[in-house]
Parts: structure tokens; sequence; C-alpha cells
């Protein structure tokens, strides 16, 4: 019997995901987004942040399912919207958290599309979150 495998590495991690390719659907895994939706993402860091009134912990949750859902144009919206800005107010350490994770993830997709390291695709990410 022979099982084909998709083979993900995570360096940063030193860790290896190894998934049944008929189970990668059920299992979260998805392709990159084309160059199309991440350039939509990078324009939606360029607008203005959308922050509700409501309570901190509603609004985390759903912060917390976007960043989950893998979609990079949601996720680009909570990296938008919990970015802060020289003058602005300081962010609690919960926002903090899920803005850098968010920022991370983003990250790591452009990355993974333009093919150069998470560190140089946070620095685009900043640069179009400081023209907006």
């Amino acid at each position: 019997m022979t099982l084909r495998m998709i083979v993900v590495t995570f360096d940063e991690n030193r860790m290896t995901l190894k998934v049944p390719v008929e189970k990668a659907a059920s299992a979260g895994l998805r392709k990159l987004a084309s160059p199309a939706a991440m350039n939509e993402a990078l324009e939606t860091l360029r607008g203005r942040a959308r922050v509700k009134r409501t309570m901190w912990s509603r609004r985390a949750q759903e912060y917390e399912a976007k960043i989950n859902s893998g979609d990079p144009i949601a996720i680009a919206e909570v990296v938008r919207d919990l970015h802060r800005n020289a003058g602005q107010p300081d962010q609690s350490f919960s926002e903090r958290q899920i803005y850098e994770q968010a920022l991370d993830r983003l990250a790591a997709e452009l990355a993974a599309i333009d093919r150069t390291d998470k560190a140089a695709a946070a620095e685009k990410l900043q640069s179009y979150l400081k023209a907006g």
C-alpha cells in the first residue's frame, strides 16, 4: 500500500507536517493565495481602520476567526484595524498579540508568494500600512 503525503516544513519552528493528500482539504490545507488576492489584501491595508464599538472580547473573537480563516483579505482587515501609528493610544497586551499574529500570518503568505523571507514581507506590509 502506498500513501501520498504533502510535506510542509516550518523552518522557524523546526517542525515538519505530513498530511495525506486525500485528507488535505479536511485538514485545512489550501493553496497559496493568488497574486491578485494578495494585491487586494495589500490595498485593504491602505484603507481606514473600521473598529466596531463592541466589547473587546467580542471583537477579539471576530479577529481570531478572521485570522484562522486563512483568507488574506480578512487577515489584512485585522492588521489594518489593529495597527497603531505614532501618536495613537497604546494597545492592550491582547490587542498587540492578535495584531502580531495577524501580521505574522500575512507576512508568511506574502513571503511565499513573493519568494522572499518573512522579514522582507513584513517590511513591505509596514510600508503599505504607513501609506494608508
